[in-house]
C-alpha cells in the first residue's frame, strides 16, 4: 500500500501520525467541493515537525482525514459527545461548512475498510512485535490544529494539549514526565482534546502500552494567518528556523517519553 508506511526501530516508542495526509483517491475527489476544501483541517506539515526527534517507530498515512479519519471509533461513535467534532468521514469541516458537493457524500463502509483498517492493523503490528521487546511501549499519537477554531472551543488554544483520557491511557510518571517537559509554553493535560480514539483505544498501561497524544497548536511551529484560512494564505509555509525552537522542546519531551519507556524516568 503506497499510502501507508511504518519505519521500524526496536526502541520502546512509536510516533502516529494519522492526520498528516493530503492525498484523495481519483475516483473520491470529484465528489468533494474542491480539493482545498478537503484537505484544509490537515495536520500541516506534523511530519516534518517530528522528523528526527527520536529513535522510535514512525507510523503514518498519506491518505487526507475528509476521505476518513483514522483517529476516530470505527463504530461512528463520537468521541465528544455533546460537543461539536467531525466524524469517521467528515460532511463538513472544522468550522462546519460543507464537504460534498450537493447529493455526494462519502462510502463510509468502504473508506473504513480501505484506509482505516489497514492503518490500525499496522499499528497493532508494531505494538505486538515491541512488546515482544520491552516490558513497555509507548504510543505517541502526533496531532496539530488551528489555534482558534471557534466550532471547536473558545479562546486561544494551548501552544501543548497533551491527552491521556483524564489518565486511563497511561501510567501517571508517562503523564507527568510529558507535561513538566512542556514547561515553558502554555499547556494542558485532558482539556478539550484528552486524546482521540487511537490513544484511547490502545492505551493499556496494565498490559505494559502506555498511550499519550499531543495536540499542538499551529502557531507554536507555523505562522498562522489572522481569521479564517483560505485558498490563498493556507497552508503557511514550512519554516525550519521558525519550527527550531518546538523542535528543540519536542525532543526534549519525546526523550522524557522514552525514559519512561525504558525504566530510567
Amino acid at each position: 500500500m503506497t499510502w501507508l508506511h511504518v519505519e521500524q526501530s526496536d526502541s520502546p516508542l512509536i510516533l502516529a501520525f494519522p492526520h498528516g495526509g493530503t492525498d484523495i483517491p481519483a475516483d473520491l475527489l470529484d465528489g468533494f467541493r474542491s480539493r482545498w476544501w478537503a484537505v484544509r483541517d490537515a495536520d500541516w506539515h506534523i511530519r516534518p515537525l517530528y522528523t528526527g526527534l527520536a529513535d522510535a517507530t514512525l507510523i503514518w498515512t498519506d491518505i487526507s482525514r475528509s476521505v476518513v479519519d483514522c483517529n476516530r471509533d470505527p463504530s461512528g461513535a463520537s468521541l465528544y459527545p455533546g460537543q461539536a467534532t467531525t466524524g469517521l468521514c467528515p460532511t463538513e469541516t472544522f468550522d462546519g461548512d460543507p464537504l460534498y458537493e450537493e447529493g455526494q457524500g462519502p462510502d463510509i463502509e468502504s473508506n473504513r475498510c480501505n484506509f482505516h483498517s489497514p492503518y490500525h492493523a499496522a499499528i497493532r503490528a508494531e505494538i505486538e512485535r515491541l512488546r515482544a521487546i520491552h516490558p513497555r511501549v509507548v504510543l505517541y499519537d502526533c496531532h496539530s490544529i488551528r489555534s482558534h477554531v471557534p466550532r471547536l472551543f473558545d479562546g486561544e488554544l494551548p501552544e501543548l494539549n497533551v491527552g491521556t483520557d483524564n489518565g486511563t491511557t497511561c501510567a501517571p510518571g508517562l503523564s507527568d514526565a510529558v507535561v513538566a517537559a512542556c514547561e515553558g509554553r502554555s499547556h494542558v493535560l485532558n482539556g478539550r482534546f484528552r486524546g482521540g480514539w487511537t490513544t484511547r483505544h490502545y492505551g493499556r498501561p496494565e498490559k505494559g502500552v502506555h498511550a499519550i497524544q499531543m495536540e499542538t497548536a499551529m502557531r507554536a511551529y507555523l505562522r498562522e494567518p489572522e481569521g479564517a484560512p483560505n485558498a490563498s494564505n493556507w497552508p503557511p509555509a514550512y519554516d525550519p528556523d521558525f519550527a527550531a525552537p518546538l523542535r528543540a522542546q519536542l525532543q526534549t519531551i519525546l526523550a522524557a517519553a522514552l525514559a519512561f519507556a525504558k525504566g530510567t524516568a
